[in-house]
């Protein structure tokens, strides 16, 4: 008996000596108060990590003095001395500085996973201070290579042969949509991404993970900051302004940031060549809350209101076009106006919660609502002749010789209602060296549709049938006595809803394989979705899409990265790929197929005992199943069918670095190839095969006025594919529109950098950080065109294409300040 009480008073001794701890919890910061993920805590006995938001907790021994040390790739480390008592618990954060020392190995931090997986990482300060006609993450998107958009007034951009409507965006793992009926960039005002509120962003080009959505070109992936103390900023120029405000509870547990925008494109549409009175209202309020209620459990919510109001009343346009030798004009007088607006409200709830160490549960709940209206009626007469050519004639310039006069009729009341449900689970189990994520997720999209278009065309007193079998004749040449009918005529009212479940299951995995670092990632994911709607057939399909990942650093003296991914992507339909032109719906439209291959390289190297990186890929993708679209700006429509197969293969190449010491500088390069084929007729060029690509993002400085910056964004494509008119065989149509090429440059000067010792009372004392500066939008006035308009020539016989112009060179001025 005493035996037995001997271990069970030695067993009580045991366990109160282990109860005796007391625990330390913070956050990780860098020298920018962005928080460290994965940075390492650690005492004698024990040790932790922090998390993906800099987070951690440790528990320490009681009643002694305790050293902790905090370390990080890249940093210096921190040593502290800690004495707690029994189940005491102490916030401590930590600041991190960079460590100027070269590191002599490498491990696979952060930063490192970004380089295995080919993601490209963007610095938000950079997203913020480049110039651009549509400043924003996008903005600096088009800077990359692979990715293209030839509209400064679109947020909408192409990487690698795709469209706009492949490319995912997801904002603290939510998915996020935009509006469905906007045809032209400047209808668009705002990107949903506020990018005063940006702390990441993550881009992949194509060969991602299969964690993400089922679509066929790309990922931008965006976190929001998460205040660890009051921040302020606003912005103000002749296109608008911004403010964004942020902050955290005394208890630390409850953090928010907001954000207000409004846009103004007055600016640039006033400088186009046609004369208007345009009244455009773009305005978004957008925050971010999040609630810690303990060490494990956490709820935030993400909500967006965008309210868009389009008034367009054209007066006149005169386009000069042709050659030296032949100048031409098209005359154009108006009567009419155009009123759009758009509506779009967002809310998403996210649930994180950590059931241990090794797993974390998430859940997403979601819902996008976008009311829509498009309504216009504009009656355009036009007169399309020679110009006066004459240098001095008092008319040089005017349109002297008419060739072909006619009149185009455009009337529209179109209204969209569309509601999207989603609830998102999602996991991820650590498992020694080996990271396991799951998701399951259910959609659910009801849409509601009313089109009523259509467009009457005149060309020399004879009205234009559409060139149908029905419609058969010589017209404009001939007369044909026959009632007026539309050239263009849709009518359709569409109420259908969608059903979505999407699941995937991904690994990865890291190991040596001899002394080379390696990284391993596979995954696959299904999608099944069910259509249905009035006067619409039942329709379920689904699809699976295996995906793989591998990466390698060989153990050499030069820092080099290997790369390999591959898989299929499937895009099934959303509502406007099921729409054909004519307005009816086709719910048997499969889902495209894209087979991905990519393989790339990074090589980090010093220059000018500076660093810089080159990466290099090489993809090729196949396409079947392909769903046909037509472009006119940045309006897309489907011929709802799969009946075309494709092809794009290219390299792209980067090299970014300290050109200039202390600011990052990169150089584009891309080129493309992308064709299709139908009808057993061959390969033509697709809309987006833009073949290629320089772009340059430069940053400097005068170096005996390091306040005075200079900001400078170049982008050269060669010429889009040009389209064709309404009816046409494409296959005629093969003309390419000309190369675009755009220089936007800053210049800025800092009244006050974070720092900075100002006397008391000093009107500046209160910023954090204060320029102001000018920017120059198309620096050298280059006359870029982003469509054609196709005019009949009664005389000739002939179809002109006219190029629709961008923006000519536009000044605005500028300021940006923080708190």
């Amino acid at each position: 008996m005493n035996k037995y009480f001997f271990l069970l008073f030695i067993s009580f001794l045991l366990t109160c000596g282990y109860a005796q701890t007391a625990s330390i919890k913070g956050i990780i910061f860098d020298e920018n108060k962005n928080p460290l993920p994965f940075a390492n805590i650690t005492t004698e006995s024990s040790g932790t990590s922090s998390n993906e938001n800099g987070f951690y907790e440790l528990r320490i021994p009681a009643n002694r003095k305790v050293k902790v040390n905090i370390s990080y790739t890249g940093f210096k480390p921190i040593t502290a001395t800690v004495e707690l008592g029994v189940n005491q618990s102490r916030e401590l954060n930590f600041v991190l500085k960079t460590n100027v020392e070269q590191i002599g190995e490498v491990t696979i931090t952060k930063e490192k996973q970004t380089r295995v997986e080919g993601i490209v990482t963007l610095e938000p300060a950079t997203v913020r201070r480049i110039p651009g006609a549509n400043p924003g993450v996008e903005n600096l998107l088009t800077s990359l290579p692979g990715v293209s958009s030839n509209n400064e007034l679109s947020t909408q951009y192409n990487v690698r042969g795709g469209n706009f409507d492949e490319n995912l965006v997801y904002v603290n793992d939510i998915q996020v949509y935009r509006p469905f009926l906007i045809r032209s960039g400047q209808q668009e005002g705002l990107s949903f991404v506020n990018p005063d509120m940006v702390r990441n962003i993550k881009f992949s080009a194509g060969g991602f993970k299969a964690q993400y959505g089922d679509r066929m070109s790309s990922v931008l992936d965006i976190t929001y900051e998460r205040p660890v103390d009051f921040m302020a900023s606003f912005e103000g120029s002749f296109l608008g302004g911004s403010a964004m405000v942020g902050g955290i509870s005394k208890d630390k547990k409850l953090s928010a940031i907001g954000g207000v925008r409004y846009r103004d494109n007055s600016l640039f549409v006033n400088a186009k060549d046609t004369e208007a009175n345009f009244r455009p209202r773009f305005f978004d309020v957008q925050s971010y809350v999040t609630y810690k209620f303990n060490d494990k459990f956490e709820l935030g919510f993400l909500g967006n209101i965008s309210i868009n109001d389009y008034e367009f009343e054209p007066f006149t346009r005169q386009t000069n076009f042709g050659t030296l030798q032949d100048p031409r004009a098209l005359l154009v007088f108006y009567e009419g106006q155009e009123d759009d607006e758009y509506e779009t409200y967002f809310g998403a709830l996210k649930a994180t919660y950590d059931v241990s160490e090794n797993y974390t549960a998430k859940f997403i709940a979601s819902t996008y609502h976008t009311q829509e209206q498009e309504h216009f009626d504009i009656l355009a007469q036009y007169r399309l002749g020679a110009v006066n050519s004459s240098i001095g004639d008092e008319n040089f310039g005017d349109v002297e010789f008419t060739q072909g006069a006619g009149s185009q009729f455009k009337h529209a009341r179109n209204d969209l209602d569309a509601l999207i449900f989603n609830f998102d689970h999602q996991g991820d189990i650590k498992i020694d060296e080996h990271l396991i994520k799951y998701g399951v997720k259910f959609t659910h999209e009801d849409i509601r549709d009313r089109l009523q278009e259509f467009e009457v065309v005149d060309s020399a007193g004879f009205n234009v049938r559409p060139p149908l079998p029905d419609f058969a004749n010589d017209e404009p040449y001939e007369p044909f006595d026959e009632p007026i009918e539309p050239f263009i005529r849709i009518r359709s009212f569409n109420d259908m809803q969608i059903n979505r479940f999407t699941n995937y299951l991904q690994w990865s995995y890291q190991n040596k394989i001899g002394n080379a670092k390696a990284w391993y990632n596979a995954g696959i994911r299904s999608h099944t979705w069910n259509v249905s709607g009035d006067g619409i057939e039942n329709n379920t399909q689904s699809v699976v899409s295996p995906r793989a990942q591998f990466a390698i650093k060989p153990d050499w003296d030069k820092d080099m990265i290997f790369r390999l991914a591959t898989g299929l992507y499937h895009q099934p339909p959303f509502y406007r790929e099921l729409r054909r032109p004519d307005g009816s719906v086709n719910e048997k439209v499969k889902a495209q197929q894209s087979f991905h291959i990519v393989a790339g390289h990074d090589y980090s190297f010093k220059l000018w005992e500076r660093p810089f990186k080159l990466v290099s890929e090489v993809y090729y993708k196949r396409l079947t199943d392909v769903n046909r679209f037509t472009v006119e700006n940045v309006r897309i429509r489907y011929q709802a069918n799969n009946i075309a197969e494709a092809y794009a293969y290219g390299l792209d190449m980067r090299l970014n670095g300290e050109f200039v010491p202390g600011t990052e500088s990169w150089f584009s390069f891309g080129y493309l190839k992308t064709e299709e084929k139908f009808d057993e007729r061959g390969y033509i060029a697709r809309p987006t095969d833009q073949r290629l690509k320089f772009a340059a993002l430069f940053q400097d400085y005068i170096p005996n006025i390091p306040k005075m910056k200079l900001y400078l964004n170049l982008v050269y494509n060669t010429g889009l594919p040009g389209g064709q008119p309404q009816f046409a065989d494409p296959f005629d149509f093969q003309n390419r529109l000309p190369d675009y090429t755009r220089v936007d440059a800053g210049f800025f000067y800092t009244l006050k950098e974070e720092g900075d010792v100002l006397n008391k009372g000093h009107w500046l004392k209160p910023f954090k950080h204060l320029e102001v500066g000018f920017e120059i939008f198309n620096l050298f006035d280059r006359l870029n065109s982003i469509t054609n308009t196709f005019v009949r020539d009664a005389e000739s016989k002939n179809q002109f294409a006219i190029p629709d112009f961008l923006s000519p060179r536009v000044f605005n001025l500028r300021i940006r300040g923080q708190f």
